[in-house]
């Protein structure tokens, strides 16, 4: 995978971490998540936590800037300092093989609203992708210091969500 400046990388550079991986994008109703996601990151960071953000356009074309418009979308308009990767497909027949392997490993996400998700997507007319398929931007994947996929967290979970919360802390916990 390559870093959202270019750079060639793996996730192997964050062993031992907490990792939040997030499919975000910058034209979603779901894109002030960034801000949460980033607070999230500046309060566990020290303590070993990494959100990473893996931009897509997948979900109705709602990331479709080049990955330094991204970039500067993101920095500019919510500070996001956690490290961005460049954009990548995590649905379907062309979807990168950290998308296959966590959903493989979390099948389904946890939804921590009232109504779930899917049904928020067909109140706006769209039809959900069928499970295990991500539902759309700003789902979670909670990985352990280990690099397994502990939990998966529905789009509308808040960064600030008691139960993604707790999650990101049991992990941090096991030092």
């Amino acid at each position: 995978m390559r870093r959202i400046t270019g750079e060639a990388t793996t996730l192997g550079e964050y062993a031992g971490k907490v990792l939040l991986v997030v499919n975000v994008a910058s034209k979603c109703g779901l894109t002030p998540q960034y801000e949460g996601l980033e607070k999230l990151y500046r309060a566990y960071r020290d303590q070993g936590l990494v959100v990473a953000g893996f931009p897509a356009n997948d979900f109705k074309s709602q990331e479709p800037g080049s990955n330094a418009d991204i970039q500067s979308f993101c920095t500019t308009n919510y500070g996001v300092d956690f490290p961005m990767f460049e954009k990548i497909t995590v649905v379907g027949e062309g979807k990168h093989p950290l998308y296959k392997k966590m959903i493989a490993a979390q099948p389904k996400a946890i939804s921590t609203s009232d109504v779930p998700f899917e049904e928020d997507l067909k109140k706006y007319g769209i039809e959900p992708n069928p499970e295990p398929e991500l539902l759309w931007n700003f789902e979670k994947f909670v990985v352990d210091r280990n690099g397994k996929v502990v939990a998966r967290f529905a789009p509308n979970t808040a960064p600030d969500d008691p139960a993604l919360v707790k999650a990101i802390e049991a992990e941090l916990a096991k030092a």
